[in-house]
């Protein structure tokens, strides 16, 4: 579930298949800052000729996993059912949804899981709350792990030259003025989490939002994911929410962690 940030580049061979990982670049090459694209940004997005990316394009067309216009490409809601395959296939996520749904209903806060990949964080499961928050990330929705709950918790359960790594792979930069992004700064805090067994993340990703996320381990006591809760500092200041969120969320994690072994 968690893999090195910056791998050495593959080379093509027998057991790496160029055109296929072409295809995938292609697919990553539309996000929420280019959901439609034309064949020539999709070429420099996915650092491809026209040509290679109008063959994967209309191949991923046929296969209807994208769409266009006859001039802008877009993907099509049956690229869904690739992301879906890995949440089907792993069963954490089945047991951890009635959980977190037990926990929304009682804090009266959204709830969210995530997994490490590079230096960041993929939300796998989120339960929202009825509140309107400026927060509407979805599954799938990737942040940066350094100044994040969820990444700080899992960031704290690698080993300590993994750790260094993917910090190093960040790009540490202040997304509000309360964002930690001196590398030293970073490793006190993921340091902190390891000792306390949770982290506490006060408006540094965004500002007015606090998050507090906790650990999900398997048998060998390895973090393999981590859940949070988020709350509005406008209603409740980092210590308040700490004691009232806390223990739920730390109780939550341990009853899934149990579930896994």
């Amino acid at each position: 579930m968690q893999t090195l940030a910056n791998p050495p580049s593959p080379q093509p061979g027998d057991s790496y298949v160029q055109s296929f990982a072409r295809g995938l670049e292609v697919i990553r090459s539309f996000s929420a800052q280019a959901p439609q694209q034309t064949l020539t940004q999709v070429a420099e997005r996915s650092g491809l000729s026209r040509a290679g990316a109008r063959r994967i394009l209309l191949t991923l067309q046929t296969l209807g996993y994208v769409e266009s216009d006859g001039k802008l490409f877009r993907l099509t809601a049956r690229i869904l059912d690739l992301g879906f395959a890995y949440l089907s296939s792993m069963p954490i996520w089945n047991l951890a949804e009635p959980v977190m749904e037990e926990l929304v209903e009682l804090v009266k806060e959204s709830c969210s899981a995530a997994v490490l990949d590079g230096s960041d964080i993929v939300y796998v499961l989120r339960v929202p709350t009825h509140k309107i928050m400026r927060n509407t990330l979805g599954v799938g929705s990737r942040l940066p792990a350094y100044c994040t709950s969820l990444g700080r918790v899992l960031l704290a359960g690698l080993p300590d030259d993994e750790l260094m790594v993917r910090l190093q792979a960040s790009d540490r930069r202040p997304l509000t003025r309360y964002t930690v992004t001196a590398l030293d700064a970073v490793l006190a805090k993921i340091q902190q989490t390891r000792q306390q067994g949770w982290c506490l993340v006060d408006q540094e990703l965004e500002e007015g939002l606090i998050s507090i996320a906790a650990p999900i381990t398997n048998r060998a006591g390895r973090t393999i994911a981590a859940i949070n809760v988020s709350g509005q500092a406008n209603r409740t200041n980092a210590q308040e929410a700490q004691d009232s969120l806390l223990p739920a969320l730390l109780a939550s994690a341990r009853r899934i962690s149990r579930m896994l072994n």
